[in-house]
């Protein structure tokens, strides 16, 4: 992971500034997350600890949590103990990706203690660990290792804690010339992976750094550039930024000029650098965990309409023969006294034909010829009934998708309450059952809560997150002259900028979010189209969310995540009109 001992120690180092802070409150969003308020030298700031098995980290945030209505055990032990503590320290473990924050409150007695929590990010394995450091005995941790998880290391409270297994590596700030080229074997191959084997805290990613900076290999070379990287990082001189090449983004605190990069942001500070590349992702995690059950049953929804779709286009194929049964039965008519019972067809010239034809129409020789004849014209009444009636089926079936794709882009953008008033919104469409229900109860309105951003020029711009927030933003919240958003013929989120007049520039912002919280968030050029809310109407009966609209333009747009979240750190401008 990205996240090694180098860019444990920028973070060790930036936290120096919370040292003398007092922890003025503490909370437990999710089991494996704690946020802790500090107050130092005249702000308040967010610390968050994060044991996440896939996104282990430690940094300042200004992320929003949700807490739950009752804080976990493990909470309100860190409240007794830590809440209203002074932080003392904060270091790190050698080059290891383990912290420890010290912490000098009082006891129960009123007497002075000292708390230390200790934070291991380790991968599957993180933890945040709280230990009386005067005994060495464990408090309690967010996760608890049994003997039956790990036979040399436990984690539960009242035992002795215990550090991690020694990897027996080097510190490679402290590397000399001659024990760097020793731990080399250059009849080995693969560099990069002998430097992480050998020196401590160092990943992957930063190896293959140092090994490209390092060009064609040899023994000075490569030694020259190790050297130079460490001696930045020993005089915690660190360049944090992110990369973001075709597949995937990376970030760390030395340039990455290895990667082929499509785009790279450099940030601040280390803090800031880890909040832009995590934040959501954690949070899309336990969306997809908790609402798994709901994203498979829309998918399976929307495939149970597409093979409908297939079904219903083969009776369309037959239903379109209408036209020929009906001319057989035209020419039959004609033709009855050319007929009898035990023919097996009819050969007569097509009247209708120009060139002057003939056709051969099939027959039953069980039936008679009136029998035959009916038969025709029962098939060319069904079948014109059924070319009606098919395509209203297939159309609603394609509205059907387009619905639940709506649902699919909601839910992959969706908090755990949005993902919850889209469970609620499928109850109320019955698709599913509501399994809480017990009884007659007076459903609770409350006002949905929209994302807000702001243009570059400080104008307010609305999204809607799923239907209900769409709904409400569309039709009840936004005035007749706002510009309202959308992805052309692709599902996605209702934008609207909340102003009579405003710049191009605002314009081209608010699509780029009507881009980016679309199903075609991933492409470039994306057709979004805007007009009035005056000209946005929904039709009587149609889905939550669906609307039709006119008097559009259209421009386009290409999304970019950093764009995105500038307009969400924006702050309203003193001059934007708004209404």
């Amino acid at each position: 992971m990205a996240f090694d001992g180098v860019v444990t120690r920028a973070v060790a180092r930036e936290l120096h500034k919370l040292v003398g802070g007092r922890i003025s409150k503490i909370h437990q969003p999710h089991h494996s997350d704690i946020v802790m308020q500090v107050r130092t030298q005249g702000e308040t700031v967010k610390l968050l600890l994060s044991a996440n098995p896939t996104y282990p980290r430690l940094h300042i945030t200004t992320e929003e949590f949700s807490n739950p209505l009752e804080a976990p055990m493990f909470c309100m032990l860190l409240r007794k103990h830590c809440e209203g503590g002074m932080i003392e320290s904060i270091s790190q473990v050698g080059m290891e990706r383990i912290i420890h924050i010290d912490v000098r409150t009082r006891d129960e007695l009123g007497d002075t203690a000292v708390r230390r929590i200790i934070m291991e990010i380790m991968g599957k394995h993180s933890n945040i660990i709280l230990i009386d450091p005067g005994t060495g005995m464990i408090l309690d941790s967010a996760m608890h290792v049994t003997l039956a998880i790990s036979q040399y290391r436990q984690v539960t409270p009242g035992r002795s804690y215990i550090s991690p297994p020694s990897q027996d590596k080097h510190d490679p700030l402290a590397a000399t010339q001659q024990q760097f080229i020793s731990t080399i074997d250059w009849n080995s191959g693969r560099l990069d992976k002998q430097i992480v084997d050998a020196y401590t805290g160092i990943s992957p990613l930063l190896a293959k750094e140092i090994v490209f900076r390092a060009g064609l290999a040899n023994r000075e070379t490569l030694w020259s550039a190790f050297s130079s990287v460490m001696d930045d990082f020993s005089q915690h001189a660190y360049v944090p930024n992110m990369v973001e090449t075709k597949d995937k983004a990376y970030f760390h605190v030395v340039e990455l000029t290895h990667l082929q990069a499509e785009s790279s942001t450099p940030f601040p500070t280390t803090q800031a650098l880890l909040q832009a590349y995590y934040e959501g992702k954690a949070l899309r995690d336990t969306v997809k965990q908790r609402a798994h059950d709901l994203i498979r049953f829309v998918t399976g929804e929307r495939n149970k309409n597409e093979k409908k779709i297939e079904k219903l286009e083969l009776t369309l194929q037959y239903a379109q023969e209408a036209d020929l049964f009906r001319l057989y039965g035209e020419l039959m008519t004609a033709n009855m006294h050319q007929m009898k019972r035990g023919d097996r067809e009819l050969v007569t010239v097509n009247w209708y034909d120009e060139a002057g034809g003939s056709v051969t129409i099939p027959l039953d020789p069980l039936k008679t010829p009136s029998e035959n004849l009916q038969s025709y014209y029962k098939r060319y009444n069904k079948a014109k009934n059924s070319l009606q009636v098919v395509g209203e089926q297939i159309e609603q079936a394609k509205m059907e998708i387009m619905y639940l794709d709506g649902l699919l882009v909601q839910l992959a953008h969706a908090t755990l309450k949005e993902a919850e008033e889209i469970r609620e919104e499928l109850v109320e469409q019955g698709y599913v059952r509501d399994r809480k229900k017990r009884g007659p109860r007076k459903k609770k309105e409350t006002k949905p809560e929209l994302e807000i951003y702001y243009s570059t020029d400080g104008t307010e711009i609305l999204v809607g997150k799923n239907n209900k927030q769409n709904e409400y933003l569309t039709n009840k919240l936004a005035a007749a002259y706002d510009t309202w958003l959308h992805t052309k013929d692709i599902p996605g989120s209702h934008v609207v900028i909340r102003a009579r007049e405003f710049s191009d520039g605002t314009l081209l912002e608010a699509a780029t979010l009507a881009a980016y919280f679309s199903r075609a968030k991933q492409g470039s050029q994306i057709p979004v189209d805007y007009t009035l809310i005056k000209h946005v109407k929904k039709p009587s009966g149609a889905k939550p969310g669906y609307v039709i609209y006119e008097q559009q333009r259209t421009l386009y747009v290409t999304p970019e995540e950093n764009v995105i979240r500038q307009l969400k750190l924006n702050r309203p401008s003193t001059h934007s009109e708004t209404t």
